[in-house]
């Protein structure tokens, strides 16, 4: 019986990759222009600081995550989520002395036991920003622009930013202590998870994805509501930061995100395309209290992360047109039999050879096929142009060059043909 890709990953064949570059080629062309950098941490960590970062109480660690020892006995976790990450990568190497804020960014691939579904896998892609060492609202209202010019140069029509304030670790405790009131006048119709969350943290609860629980909760407190004036003036800077941008939003003061790190500012894009899904897109919001539970000095910080699996989803559902995978531009075609295909094959081999050494993408028969079946061969492999080399060729040091655009045929000097095509790519 053949192997099978374990449950809840795929491979991306080569048909599919170009997509995937454009889309990440996109982002990193937009961080670049926010003057945001590259960040790279390990597929793994120590599991500690998911437990510490993410939070014990929420689905992530709990239930989600694919935890190991190692042969030395030591507990790690393939990465959930990209942020604590980031979190942990600022603290071991003293980037606290390097000017802030510091803008980073990660692409990669994510870890966690989930139902699998359409869209959804165990091994999954993001995308995400972070600002770590800005207090202010202007940091959140930067990342939430960012993702909006992201979408509006992916083409998508329309998506609805909703956002919210959770409060900080100076108005929550108050307003836990409403919301466990409210809670505990309805334990008995939680499932198992809330109940056990309610001394923890009761705000998990607001979280849960149990239909009978969220019709329980449908009239709980807000953490909206009972913000303190610190965090209300943060709330406010982000809306008049966000309407001076033209970036429109709806106010969404049931949105909590699932990880306990956030504080203040959270934020999601909506879709209502994604109905069957859900129609979150993509979320983020304020970390304020992160590298201080990792271990760190207390440091503001923001982020965001980006389902890539999703957003293409999105995209197609709009129709947007996928990108074709293209073939290298020159394909040098061998002719002849015996000795003297043996000398094409060579010539042929030693030319894209060259073609390659100045930039220039190229591809040669491998196989020893006939002219007619490379010609078809260089065809579906989409490429722009194709050179047959035979013994005539070889003996008048002169070849014809075929686009396989238009059909157009151009008879080219050997000794001159990587001049002649890097003059052809300027022209084009």
């Amino acid at each position: 019986m053949p192997l099978k890709a374990p449950k809840g990953t795929r491979d991306i064949l080569p048909a599919d990759s170009a997509r995937w570059h454009s889309l990440e080629a996109e982002a990193r062309r937009l961080c670049r222009d926010f003057g945001y950098h590259e960040i790279r941490t390990p597929l793994f960590e120590h599991t500690d600081l998911f437990s510490r970062g993410v939070g014990e109480t929420t689905d992530i660690v709990q239930k989600e995550m694919y935890t190991f020892n190692d042969k030395a006995g030591r507990s790690l976790t393939p990465r959930p989520e990209g942020t604590a990450g980031v979190a942990r990568a600022y603290i071991e190497n003293g980037m606290a002395s390097l000017p802030a804020p510091l803008k980073m960014y990660y692409y990669g691939p994510m870890y966690r036991y989930e139902n699998v579904q359409h869209g959804r896998y165990r091994e999954f892609w993001q995308f995400g920003c972070e600002v770590v060492g800005s207090a202010g609202p202007g940091a959140d209202v930067e990342l939430i622009s960012l993702l909006n010019m992201f979408f509006t140069r992916l083409g998508l029509p329309k998506t609805d930013l909703r956002i919210n304030s959770i409060g900080c670790p100076s108005c929550r405790p108050r307003y836990h202590e409403l919301l466990k009131a409210y809670l505990s006048e309805r334990l008995d119709k939680l499932c198992g998870d809330c109940r056990e969350r309610f001394q923890r943290n009761p705000l998990r609860a607001l979280d849960c994805k149990n239909e009978k629980c969220r019709a329980e909760l449908s009239g709980a407190p807000l953490a909206l509501d009972h913000i303190c004036n610190d965090c209300a003036g943060h709330f406010e800077g982000v809306k008049s930061g966000l309407t001076d941008l033209g970036i429109p939003f709806d106010i969404d003061k049931t949105i909590v995100r699932g990880l306990d790190y956030y504080t203040r500012t959270v934020f999601e894009f909506i879709s209502g395309n994604l109905t069957s899904l859900g129609s979150t897109i993509c979320g983020g919001g304020r970390y304020d209290g992160l590298i201080g539970l990792c271990g760190g000095q207390q440091t503001p910080g923001v982020g965001f992360s980006v389902g890539i699996e999703r957003l293409f989803l999105e995209l197609d559902s709009y129709g947007k047109a996928v990108p074709e995978q293209a073939g290298a531009r020159y394909f040098i075609a061998a002719a002849g039999d015996g000795v003297k295909a043996s000398a094409a094959r060579a010539y042929a081999a030693k030319l894209a050879h060259n073609l390659r050494s100045v930039g220039l993408s190229a591809e040669t028969d491998l196989n020893g096929r006939s002219v007619r079946a490379q010609m078809k061969y260089a065809d579906k492999r989409r490429a722009a142009y194709v050179v047959v080399i035979g013994d005539d060729e070889l003996n008048s040091g002169t070849a014809a060059v075929r686009s396989m655009a238009d059909g157009a045929v151009t008879n080219v000097l050997l000794d001159g043909f990587v001049e002649y095509a890097m003059k052809l790519e300027t022209e084009n």
